[in-house]
């Protein structure tokens, strides 16, 4: 039986660079609340989170730099493009989200977009950067797993 949460998840985009940006700790589900040309331009499957970020502005939590392009078909209804849209989170996950984010160095990104049956969901961490080592030092382990991988499947495929 599929997990309650996956079933009928369709992703719209992900934000692969976060992962090789930040060192995730901990991730959360929000609701997003757009407008409708913002829904009908998701549904055509286009969005970019790369340069997304979430911030506070007095006790709400806001989604900033994510960039949904204009629905086509849209009229004077049209909405902007890379419009601040606020998260809809309950109040003890923002005072989580809060406390955390004054901590030195931590900041809130999105990872994913995504359709939860009809509503649009987004996957947002708490992350702290990493420094150019680390992110080299992530890039050695990855290529020697992949050595490793290469030589046990290599000599498996001699036998």
């Amino acid at each position: 039986m599929a997990d309650k949460g996956q079933a009928g998840r369709k992703v719209i985009a992900s934000n692969r660079k976060a992962r090789h940006d930040y060192l995730i700790e901990d991730t959360y589900e929000a609701g997003l609340a757009l407008m409708g040309t913002e829904v009908k331009a998701l549904r055509m499957g286009r969005a970019n989170l790369v340069d997304g970020y979430a911030t506070f502005y007095r006790d709400e939590l806001y989604l900033e730099g994510v960039h949904i392009p204009e629905y086509l078909n849209g009229s004077w209804t049209n909405h902007t493009p890379r419009r601040r849209r606020k998260l809809l989170l309950h109040r003890r996950e923002l005072d989580k989200l809060h406390a955390a984010v004054h901590a030195s160095g931590r900041t809130i990104v999105p990872l994913s977009l995504y359709f939860s049956g009809s509503v649009v969901k987004v996957e947002i961490a708490v992350a702290t950067g990493k420094k150019h080592y680390d992110k080299r030092h992530a890039l050695r382990e990855r290529q020697d797993r992949r050595e490793t991988e290469r030589a046990v499947f290599g000599r498996h495929r001699e036998e």
